[in-house]
């Protein structure tokens, strides 16, 4: 019978039966759970520091080498696996939003982080050696909090991690502000979030725009100078990332698949997908399927 691809919340990987935060060295998360070199998914936010190791690792359906110095970010929901080659080691967090959000008065404070958006192109960074070298340091002064607790613990942890954040953020941010206007960059940010509430119901770019209060031509020049592709396209890949998680479930039939993304029949759906793809609902599903049985092994 084919499995579901799993889907892990922190108390599930925690033998001390906790669901707000998990903090390791790398090597020994991955060698008391081998289980998550196959295809998984989390129902928390999720952070690796690579010290050493090779090979590769899979967001979302899309690879990434494995480097010493970088550091990746994973939101709730994301599609995950692990391929590594030789001795592989950091340090990784699994935190839940309460965890931090508990900690600070401002709503919704990891939006500010561009790694936090589910944005793969901001989500894993080749940390500058400078950076590398200032935040290795952060993370081990949070194990010692996890394995020789102090006095408020938990806060020292959420301290910690906010620097981390904030070190990294000050890299991407600096990029960012060398490439684009702080307007554009602020807009394509706002046209994410929309897309992120409302891909399900709203698939033209000129909706969009009118609820940015700009026209569909200034949208799509913006996208076009700052992603490389159309507004249309932007919202048509997140329906498609959309999709290829939900096909990750077996027991969730294609019909039901199309119905939950707000197409009108299956037919559609099937020609969006393979018009994207280059390959049926059908066929991915049986592949990503086989491709797991495979990591299992």
């Amino acid at each position: 019978m084919l499995q579901n691809i799993p889907l892990y919340d922190i108390c599930s990987l925690s033998d001390i039966n906790q669901d707000d935060i998990l903090i390791s060295s790398f090597a020994p998360y991955l060698d008391t759970h081998k289980n998550l070199f196959a295809t998984h998914r989390h129902t928390f936010y999720h952070l690796v520091l690579f010290t050493a190791g090779a090979g590769t690792h899979t967001i979302d359906f899309e690879s990434f080498v494995v480097k010493p110095g970088q550091i990746y970010f994973m939101i709730p929901g994301q599609v995950h696996s692990w391929g590594f080659e030789g001795v592989t080691d950091g340090y990784i967090i699994n935190f839940s939003t309460s965890f931090i959000q508990s900690f600070l008065l401002q709503h919704g404070y990891l939006d500010n982080f561009s790694f936090f958006s589910g944005n793969l192109a901001d989500a894993v960074i080749n940390l500058p050696a400078e950076t590398y070298a200032a935040i290795k340091p952060l993370f081990e002064n949070i194990l010692t909090e996890v394995t020789n607790p102090g006095t408020s613990a938990a806060d020292m942890i959420r301290l910690l991690m906010l620097q981390i954040f904030i070190r990294v953020n000050r890299v991407t941010a600096i990029s960012a502000v060398n490439n684009n206007s702080s307007y554009n960059q602020t807009l394509l940010k706002n046209f994410k979030n929309l897309i992120e509430h409302h891909y399900t119901d709203i698939r033209l770019p000129k909706d969009y725009a009118a609820m940015l209060y700009i026209t569909p031509n200034h949208l799509n020049a913006v996208c076009k100078d700052m992603m490389g592709i159309p507004a249309g396209e932007m919202i048509r890949n997140r329906v498609m990332l959309e999709a290829k998680r939900m096909l990750t479930n077996p027991q969730l039939s294609i019909s039901e698949i199309s119905l939950k993304l707000n197409f009108s029949d299956n037919s559609y759906f099937t020609k969006f997908f393979k018009k994207l793809e280059d390959t049926t609902p059908e066929e991915f599903r049986k592949k990503l399927l086989y491709d797991h049985g495979k990591q299992q092994l």
